[in-house]
This record gives structure tokens, C-alpha cells and sequence, in this order.
């Protein structure tokens, strides 16, 4: 029964893959090959297993989602990441965007692997999340940390990229641009609490930051000293 499973799991992954190809959204040989390996149905709760290669967000608890998969690779292709770099990721949520940016900056056998920084507000889904990445083999690549990701993690900074999973109200919370290398790219939604939001790619170049609006999308609300109230 677990092979069956586990058979069923993987064909699905493909099928999902397949078809973000065709949509052209998947088109980067390195993000399709993340998308393959890492196992969505692991970091959705078990009740929502069988709808993990289903091409839309799903409840993770505590108000939060694990969003689309197109939005996943849509953001790991716009972001470049590439095999050493060191990334922070604001909303660990399920940990599968992480996992994601982890195949990608620390492949297995590599030999200059980067490593993926990720902060979540909800202790209960830190938790979650850590063991999700536990069970698929990518903690040495994640550090998960409880805190207010809208202030970074200056103690590790300054990052090749910077993921934000929430929208923001504004485009570049100042934490997160003083925490960007030079010539750095962060992806970040922005916009209202509820609507009206964009994805922005925005790089930086010195003391410029050039932005880019890339779709407009809904996520949920970025909590924190630089976001909204909660």
C-alpha cells in the first residue's frame, strides 16, 4: 500500500510539473528539477494529502497557506537563485518553499552549498515546518527561526536574495533592504491587507532599487513591526 502510494505521489509531482511546463511557467531546467524532487505532500497537513500536486493553495492551520505551486516556481525562476547563494526567506509557513530554495542553492553533492535563513511568526508551524524538512532531508540546508520576519535576520546578512511569502504594505520594508547584498534581488507581494496586491521583483544597485511589477496576486497579510498590525 505505501508503494502504491508513493508511486501515486510521484506521478502526480510529474503531472504537476508537466503541466506548469506547458503553461510556460516552468522554464528554468534547475527550478524544474527542485520542483521533481521535492515531495509537496509532505508539508501539507495529512488530511490534504491528496490534493498536494492539485495547482492551488491549501490551509496549513493557524490561518496560513501553502500557496499554489505555479506561485512557488513563478518565484524561484524570478528570484535566479543559484547553487551557493545565501537566501532569506520571510514566512517559513510549511517549510516547502524553503525546501524548494534549498534544492536550489544546495544540490546534493555540491560542492559550494549554499544555505536558506527562513522566519516564522507561528511557533506551531516552526515546528511543523522544521520536522517537514527533517523527514525530507534538507535541515543542514534550512534554518527555520520564530521571530518577526518583517525585521530579517541581520545576523546573518547580507543575502544574495530575499523571499517574502506575505504582502507586504510596502514594496521594501527597510529591514529587508539594508539586508540585501549589492546587486541582490528580492521578490515580494505588496499591496492592501486583503486585496489589491502585486508581485514586485525589485534589485538593488547601490543606494537604487530598480522594481519590477510582475502579477497581481492575494496572499496572506505580512505581520510585524514593518507590516501590518495584526
Amino acid at each position: 500500500m505505501v508503494s502504491i502510494l508513493k508511486m501515486n505521489f510521484e506521478e502526480k509531482r510529474k503531472r504537476l510539473v508537466e503541466s506548469l511546463k506547458d503553461r510556460g511557467i516552468l522554464t528554468k531546467l534547475e527550478v524544474i528539477r527542485a520542483m521533481l524532487i521535492v515531495p509537496r505532500h509532505k508539508f501539507v497537513p495529512k488530511d490534504a494529502e491528496s490534493s498536494a500536486y492539485m495547482d492551488s493553495p491549501l490551509s496549513i492551520g493557524l490561518g496560513q497557506t501553502i500557496s499554489a505551486p505555479h506561485m512557488n516556481a513563478m518565484m524561484c525562476e524570478y528570484l535566479e537563485l543559484s547553487e551557493g547563494e545565501k537566501v532569506l526567506e520571510i514566512g517559513t509557513g510549511s517549510g516547502y518553499h524553503a525546501a524548494l530554495c534549498a534544492e536550489l542553492v544546495a544540490p546534493e553533492n555540491s560542492q559550494n552549498p549554499g544555505h536558506v535563513f527562513t522566519i516564522e511568526r507561528h511557533e506551531g508551524l516552526v515546528k511543523n515546518a522544521r520536522d517537514s524538512l527533517k523527514k525530507t532531508g534538507n535541515m543542514n540546508k534550512v534554518t527555520v527561526i520564530h521571530g518577526d520576519g518583517t525585521l530579517g535576520y541581520p545576523k546573518e546578512a547580507p543575502y544574495d536574495k530575499i523571499l517574502v511569502t506575505a504582502a507586504s504594505p510596502s514594496k521594501i520594508p527597510v529591514p529587508l533592504r539594508d539586508q540585501l547584498k549589492e546587486g541582490g534581488i528580492l521578490c515580494i507581494p505588496a499591496g492592501s491587507k486583503s486585496f489589491a496586491q502585486n508581485l514586485y521583483i525589485i534589485k538593488k544597485h547601490g543606494e537604487n532599487f530598480d522594481s519590477k511589477k510582475i502579477t497581481g496576486v492575494r496572499f496572506v497579510p505580512l505581520i510585524g513591526k514593518y507590516g501590518f498590525e495584526s
